[in-house]
């Protein structure tokens, strides 16, 4: 059983894992703490960058000899395969490390293994410590990883009485300055940004990261259209070459029982081209088919202090009847931004709605 020790060592880790939220994707979160033989800190590390150290070769470098004898802390099974770094169970082997003392258990085919690998080198290696705290910090990649398809956000904004547009088809702006560049954070910590055709023939989107304070916009999310029938224009600003884009078609991915494009396989061919998180932007229909399927997995809502009696709901189609198969969530956070408030909530799932693992 994990010590008070390791507990409060571990507490510490999902803190430093929680810093690569917007930087490792596609890869998890991690973060690792090096205990030295009378149990105090002796380094620290988290994943920052894919393709950069992992959170245990960072913690080992900082620890240098202490490491020896002692015990890492780490929130995800150290992985034992190769791939851009080396495996992460050799640098904790050959570091002379005793103990290993893990919270979350890596379900990725080929990387996971690594507890066993280490037990099999004379280590002693214990799992599932805070196992809900390390679920959670990783919950997007972890859902991703075990299903098949990204973790998908809806984000869309709305006037008080749930109108993202007035009668007169009036749109910009409803949210506030503040709401929409929380907006291009939202974008620069996914790997893909889904809209419908209708909305990019509508309105133009660029689809972009131009405005997030403090996040890394180097890299552009992957640019998703849904787009039955291939109606987006050659003009197009989705088409430019700021970022990647995909116009996916029925005629690529095949249709679904109403004939639009299949959105279990969109996100399937997502996750085959490595995108863990996808925010979903743009479009009340468009929405309706991700809730109707059961493929939304976090709601952020941008609510203004507008009230508009008439106009376009922010969400239609969803094949609700009754109040009693309503789309329900849980409430994680609410907050004012501007003259707004932001709502984000999880889906609360129900054994009927539950997403198989694959």
């Amino acid at each position: 059983m994990a010590s008070p020790t390791e507990i409060v060592a571990m507490r510490r880790a999902l803190e430093l894992a929680a810093r690569g939220a917007a930087t490792a994707r596609p890869n998890p979160v991690v973060g690792a703490v090096v205990l030295d033989t009378s149990g105090a800190v002796a380094g620290e590390g988290w994943h920052q960058q894919a393709g950069g150290p992992h959170a245990e070769v960072l913690a080992l470098a900082a620890a240098g000899d202490r490491a020896a004898g002692g015990t890492v802390v780490v929130t995800l099974e150290p992985c034992s395969h190769t791939g851009r770094t080396g495996p992460c169970t050799v640098a904790v082997r050959d570091a002379g490390v005793r103990r290993v003392v893990v919270s979350t258990v890596d379900p990725t085919p080929g990387a996971g293994g690594g507890a066993d690998a280490l037990r099999a080198a004379g280590l002693d290696v214990e799992t599932g410590v805070l196992t809900a705290e390390g679920e959670r910090v990783n919950r997007r990649w972890l859902t991703a990883v075990r299903t098949g398809r990204p973790w998908v956000v809806w984000k869309f904004a709305a006037t008080l009485d749930g109108r993202s547009a007035a009668a007169d088809g009036t749109s910009r702006w409803i949210s506030s300055p503040e709401s929409r560049a929380d907006t291009h954070a939202l974008r620069a910590a996914s790997d893909a940004v889904i809209a419908g055709s209708g909305t990019v023939l509508a309105d133009d989107p660029a689809l972009t990261v131009r405005d997030a304070a403090g996040m890394p916009t180097g890299r552009q999310p992957l640019r998703v259209v849904v787009d039955t029938h291939g109606r987006t224009p050659a003009g197009a600003k989705v088409r430019d070459e700021t970022a990647d884009t995909w116009i996916a078609t029925a005629a690529e991915l095949g249709t679904d029982p109403c004939g639009h494009v299949d959105l279990s396989a969109l996100l399937r061919e997502l996750f085959a081209r490595g995108s863990r998180v996808a925010l979903l932007e743009g479009g009340p229909r468009l929405a309706g088919a991700f809730l109707r399927a059961g493929l939304v997995d976090e709601v952020v809502a941008y609510l203004a202090p507008t009230l508009l009696g008439d106009g376009l709901s922010a969400v239609a189609g969803t094949g609700v009847a009754t109040l009693g198969d309503a789309f329900a969530l849980d409430i994680e956070d609410v907050r004012r931004l501007g003259p707004d408030v932001r709502i984000t909530g999880r889906h609360r799932r129900t054994p009927s709605s539950t997403i198989v693992e694959v």
